[in-house]
């Protein structure tokens, strides 16, 4: 287990240091470092060592990394490209599914794979990862809009892959019939039942936070406020029962975490920004009383006492936010480590056939509904133009992680297809990691220049 610890500190540090100093990206690193350090420890450095506890690790390391990451939204830039967002994360995720039914048997004719076999599959490679794109993006200097697209997309966009897996895919698997009906009544009470307990979680987290003035109490609360709602949202059943209910529903708690943080956050920036107000009044009043024959030294006292305590309350509000953003880089960290122990070589050469079917076709139907966005915003004034440079951004920053996996973990063990899919949804992400990772950095620094002046045009940094 300290060999563990030691690797986990090692790999991160290496990983860090390679981000620095030579520009690759941190997943990029964390991954290649944690099967190199596996393949040199071999069983004295083993983190989860089957897929099943694999799944459970990224379940306990999920909300931490979408706490961090949700950190980065503000309701402003939601609301300014909710219209974008939606296209993104719940429109393209639905197309993109809607050709893999037309494409699946071209794919994959030999294996015979039923309807819903092609949901769950493609559903699972549809997911992305928001922590590679936060973490490419944060070495940059790119257009503000971009990043809110690129990482907002990559957030919700889990929560529709998901939404699509569970409630669809693995529904028909089971028996289960679709129906256009079926599944607009599902998504919507998923959807809007999770956004609901995720804001209502957030106000209990936010009246949690006022008892207590205590920066690692304030972190406690938060941290106990995004894993709360995601724990809530996926036994919901659970909840309904408690109060007398017989149903088997659960919500996404991937949108109710989102939406928890995001509402604990809005309303801690509102009162940095109240605060910054009140000091800007304070010392309008100390600049007033110093030019004054009759300085009073109570006010002036006053005065300096508010801004001591508002300042004091950013500084908490920002520390803490660091803090989640180190715990959410050692929880990522966590996870490529063990994501390198499900690296069986062996059974990805059996399939890299249907690996690279799969990773070039979901890559092509990506740029595709991409292209396709592009076309629409630039024929409205409701959402944000995207250039071709923006279009091969948004294209390869459909990075995919570790929630693949955990989707992988709830398809039925008796499932025929089984050994296949976990080939080809791991080989997937090794692929999108390594190679978009690359691309994307080729395209942001071939246009550094361009992208730097977009910024300056929206007015510098956000």
């Amino acid at each position: 287990m300290i060999i563990t610890v030691l690797s986990i500190c090692a790999i991160l540090y290496l990983a860090l240091m390679f981000e620095d100093k030579l520009k690759i990206p941190s997943p990029v690193g964390l991954i290649g470092l944690s099967f190199g350090f596996h393949l040199l420890f071999g069983d004295l450095f083993i983190l989860t060592g089957d897929p099943e506890h694999f799944a459970l690790l990224v379940i306990l390391l999920l909300p931490i990394l979408l706490i961090g990451d949700s950190l980065e939204l503000k309701v402003a830039d939601l609301k300014e490209h909710g219209l974008s967002l939606f296209y993104l994360s719940v429109v393209a995720v639905a197309l993109s599914v809607v050709v893999a039914l037309l494409i699946g048997d071209a794919l994959f004719g030999q294996y015979h794979l039923s309807t819903a076999a092609i949901i769950v599959l493609f559903a699972m490679v549809l997911a992305t990862d928001p922590v590679s794109v936060v973490s490419i993006f944060s070495k940059f200097e790119l257009p503000h809009r971009l990043k809110i697209l690129c990482e907002g997309e990559s957030l919700f966009n889990d929560a529709t892959a998901l939404i699509v897996f569970v409630f669809v895919g693995l529904y028909a698997l089971d028996g289960g019939e679709i129906t256009a009906s079926y599944v607009t009544k599902t998504s919507l009470v998923v959807v809007l039942g999770s956004a609901l307990l995720g804001v209502v979680v957030g106000y209990i987290g936010l009246a949690a936070m006022k008892t207590s003035d205590n920066r690692i109490a304030e972190l406690l609360v938060l941290i106990l406020t995004g894993y709360g709602a995601f724990e809530l949202a996926e036994h919901f059943y659970a909840l309904l029962n408690l109060f007398g209910g017989h149903s088997h529903m659960h919500l996404s708690g991937i949108l109710s975490c989102i939406f928890a943080t995001v509402t604990v956050h809005h309303m801690m920036t509102r009162a940095i920004a109240y605060g910054d107000m009140r000091i800007e009044k304070e010392e309008a009043d100390l600049k007033l009383e110093s030019a004054s024959e009759k300085t009073s030294r109570n006010l002036v006292q006053h005065a300096i006492d508010k801004i001591k305590a508002t300042v004091k309350e950013r500084d908490r509000h920002m520390r803490t936010k660091e803090d989640v953003q180190l715990l959410s880089v050692v929880a990522n960290t966590m996870l490529f480590v063990a994501m390198a122990e499900m690296i069986d070589l062996d059974l990805l050469w059996q399939y890299k056939t249907e690996i690279m079917a799969m990773f070039l076709a979901t890559t092509v139907i990506r740029a595709v509904m991409m292209a396709k966005f592009a076309l629409i915003t630039n024929q409205t004034d409701k959402m944000v133009n995207v250039n071709f440079r923006w279009w091969g951004i948004l294209t390869f920053a459909g990075i995919k992680g570790g929630l693949s996996i955990v989707m992988l973990m709830m398809i039925p063990s008796t499932f025929e297809h089984l050994e296949m899919f976990k080939a080809i949804v791991i080989g997937v992400i090794l692929l999108s990691t390594f190679i978009y990772s690359g691309i994307l950095l080729t395209i942001i620094g071939k246009s550094k220049a361009v992208f730097s002046q977009e910024l300056a045009d929206e007015g510098g940094h956000h």
